[in-house]
């Protein structure tokens, strides 16, 4: 059942981590929309993650439905063509990116498809369907090691893995068609996100789960690496403002609260009663890896009045409270196949 304020959205890569949390935010909030959730279903696409929302519409009557799922590959252009002919998009969010570093320096192919000539496909069809808004996800990994000071918005790129590298060139991909074809578009650079349903190879969950299941935990170089960690929620909102302020071509940074590597790992083993350091396994750091990242958000905050609120240190143990109340999520990612043959690698460092 149509309305006149009904509007449609879609949301490319929901089923993942980010994904998943700001299509609920959309649900939630916004009863006029009607979300389309573009998913290939690779290994950190997960329909569990979604499956409040999916319960919620089942017990709605088929003509008040407003979520629809559709597995399907970005990079599909007749399958993407088609959804934005049917729908007529009122915004597209972009989230869809194969976005693990290790996972890049093993394999490259993939992260050129998707970031890339998958971007490109949905800025095709932005531009031919005269999409109103749209915004593309992006990272701050962008601009590579920053040994002091902040990244601004219109510091230069420099990346420095094989995924930051692809996510580079989907940001020029963005920009430039924001630019040649008037296209209406943000892209946002974000920082390290953690909260629940966070696919189980990344550092917090990771370090949950083996502290959980009494495994040591494998830990790059010193562990030393800083990074801004942010809370999906607050990243959320940040996009749900950025979503409705009737930009035309904006670049926004994203950032939380600054720590190493071995400080998150030690918070959350305090938390669990555990000694971080009975736990740590020191393996060979990533090849040109990156030390500190430092995103600048206060032209977000100045524009848009966004400021994080969720405190570092009070909203992780939630998380590993989560973790903890949901074995069976993430024991069931932790089985399979994709799983353990990539953890199998990064593990024990093989970049090669």
């Amino acid at each position: 059942m149509t309305s006149a304020n009904q509007k449609f959205v879609l949301v490319t890569g929901g089923c993942g981590f980010m994904g998943s949390h700001f299509i609920r935010l959309l649900y939630n909030k916004y009863p006029n929309y009607t979300i389309v959730n573009l998913d290939l279903l690779t290994y950190a696409g997960n329909q569990e993650n979604l499956k409040d929302v999916n319960d919620s519409e089942k017990a709605l009557p088929e003509d008040e439905r407003r979520y629809i799922e559709v597995v399907g590959d970005v990079c599909d252009e007749k399958l993407v063509n088609n959804l934005f002919n049917e729908y007529k998009f009122d915004l597209v969010v972009h989230f869809a990116a194969e976005s693990h570093v290790d996972r890049s320096i093993f394999n490259f192919g993939d992260f050129i498809r998707t970031n890339i000539e998958g971007t490109r496909v949905i800025l095709e069809a932005v531009k031919r369907y005269k999409v109103p808004q749209t915004i593309h996800i992006s990272t701050d990994e962008v601009y590579g090691n920053v040994p002091e000071g902040l990244s601004t918005e219109s510091s230069p790129l420099n990346p420095s893995s094989p995924y930051a590298a692809s996510k580079t060139a989907g940001d020029m991909l963005a920009r430039t068609y924001a630019t040649i074809y008037g296209i209406p578009l943000a892209i946002v650079r974000s920082s390290n996100n953690y909260g629940t349903f966070q696919y189980p190879e990344k550092l917090i969950p990771l370090t949950i789960t083996n502290l959980l299941n009494d495994e040591k935990i494998p830990v790059h170089g010193e562990g030393q690496h800083i990074r801004s960690w942010l809370h999906v929620e607050d990243f959320c909102d940040a996009v749900d403002r950025i979503a409705h302020s009737g930009f035309d071509f904006s670049i926004y940074n994203l950032t939380g609260e600054h720590r190493s590597n071995l400080e998150v790992i030690e918070q959350i083993a305090n938390y669990l009663d555990k000694n971080h350091l009975d736990y740590i396994e020191h393996v060979h750091d990533r090849p040109s890896a990156d030390l500190r990242y430092a995103p600048d958000a206060s032209k977000i905050r100045k524009e848009l009045g966004w400021e994080a609120t969720h405190r570092f240190s009070d909203s992780l143990g939630a998380a590993v409270d989560w973790y903890k109340n949901n074995e069976k999520w993430w024991k069931d990612i932790r089985s399979k196949g994709e799983f353990l043959d990539h953890y199998e690698k990064q593990s024990k460092a093989r970049w090669y």
